[in-house]
C-alpha cells in the first residue's frame, strides 16, 4: 500500500512487561478462561451451517475459502441485497471460518448475505500476508457478486478483535487497484496499533518487530475515504483495548467522517460482544443492522 500516515497516533501508556502482557490479554477480565465464548461461536456457526449456504475457494491455500449464505429475496425485489463480510478473531493464530457463522442467520432474517472468511493462521503466515488475504477475499466477492447473487456496491466488513484490525486494514484506501470497496465496516474490540503487541507472548507466533508492526497498524496510515464505520467493544474490556477503539475513532473523525458511533456495550465481555452483531434490539445490532440498511 501506499498511504499517507494518519495526523492521530495512539499513545499507549508506559507499561511495564507484565502490565503489558496483561493489557492485551482479554480473558484477564474474565478470570483467564475464554473456552466457553469460543464454544458459543462454535455451537451458533454450527447451527448457522446447517442453514443452505455455498463455499467458495478465494485462493489457492486451504484455508483460502469463505462460506456464503444468501436470503430468499422477494420476486422483482428492487436490488440485491447488500452484504456482510466477517473476518474472525483469535490474535490472527487460531479460530475459523467454520466458527464465524454465527451471525448469519440474524443477518438473513434482515433480508442481507453474510460471508465468513477463512485465512491462513501465524505462524504459517504473517500479519501483513493475512491482511493480503482478506483483502483477495473481499475482492473475490466483489468480483463475483452479480453471479452469486448479492450488490457489490453494498458490501460492509465487519470483525471481532483481530479480525475488527483486518477489516480495518481492508477499508484503507490507496490500495493497488483500488475498486473502492468496502461501503461500510463493523468493527469490534479491535487493535488498531500493534507496536504494543511485541514483547508480549502474543507476538511468538506473529514475529512482528516495530517496523512490520507500523506497516500493518491502520493508525499509521491516511484514514481519508474510510467507509462508513461503527465501532464497539464491551464495558468489560481491559483499559489498553478500549483505549485502541478509541484513538481510532477519534482518528476517523479527525479525517471528517461524518458520524462515527462508538459503542460501549454494557455487561458485554471481548469474547461475547461480538454475539450480538445482527440481533436486534442490541446495540451493536442495532448498528449493524442500520449500515447495512443505509449502503
Amino acid at each position: 500500500m501506499t498511504s499517507q500516515p494518519s495526523t492521530t497516533r495512539f499513545t499507549a501508556p508506559d507499561l511495564g512487561p507484565a502490565e503489558r502482557e496483561q493489557a492485551y490479554s482479554p480473558s484477564s477480565c474474565i478470570g483467564g478462561d475464554y473456552r466457553p465464548f469460543l464454544q458459543q461461536y462454535q455451537q451458533r456457526s454450527d447451527a448457522a451451517r446447517a442453514l443452505p449456504h455455498q463455499e467458495h475457494a478465494y485462493g489457492g491455500l486451504p484455508r483460502q475459502r469463505l462460506d456464503l449464505f444468501l436470503p430468499e429475496q422477494p420476486q422483482g425485489a428492487a436490488r440485491p441485497p447488500a452484504l456482510l463480510v466477517f473476518i474472525h478473531g483469535g490474535y490472527w493464530q487460531e479460530l475459523s471460518k467454520e466458527s464465524a457463522c454465527f451471525a448469519a442467520p440474524a443477518c438473513l432474517a434482515a433480508g442481507h448475505a453474510f460471508a465468513a472468511v477463512g485465512y491462513t493462521l501465524a505462524p504459517e503466515a504473517s500479519v501483513e500476508q493475512i491482511v493480503q488475504e482478506c483483502r483477495t477475499a473481499l475482492v473475490w466477492l466483489q468480483h463475483h457478486a452479480d453471479r452469486l447473487g448479492y450488490d457489490p456496491a453494498r458490501i460492509v466488513v465487519a470483525g471481532s478483535s483481530a479480525g475488527a484490525h483486518l477489516a480495518a486494514m481492508c477499508t484503507l484506501r490507496g490500495w493497488p487497484h483500488d475498486s473502492g470497496l468496502p461501503a461500510g465496516a463493523v468493527l469490534v474490540s479491535g487493535v488498531y496499533e500493534l507496536a504494543p503487541l511485541v514483547g508480549t507472548s502474543i507476538n511468538t507466533a506473529l514475529g512482528l518487530t516495530r517496523d512490520s508492526a507500523s506497516s500493518v497498524s491502520p493508525l499509521h496510515y491516511s484514514l481519508a475515504g474510510f467507509a462508513r464505520t461503527v465501532l464497539a467493544w464491551g464495558e468489560i474490556e481491559t483499559d489498553e483495548f478500549k483505549r485502541q477503539s478509541r484513538a481510532f475513532a477519534q482518528a476517523l473523525q479527525a479525517q471528517g467522517l461524518p458520524e462515527v458511533p462508538s459503542l460501549e456495550v454494557p455487561a458485554r465481555n471481548h469474547f461475547d460482544v461480538v454475539l450480538d452483531l445482527c440481533e436486534p434490539g442490541t446495540l451493536l445490532g442495532d448498528a449493524t443492522l442500520a449500515l447495512l440498511a443505509s449502503v
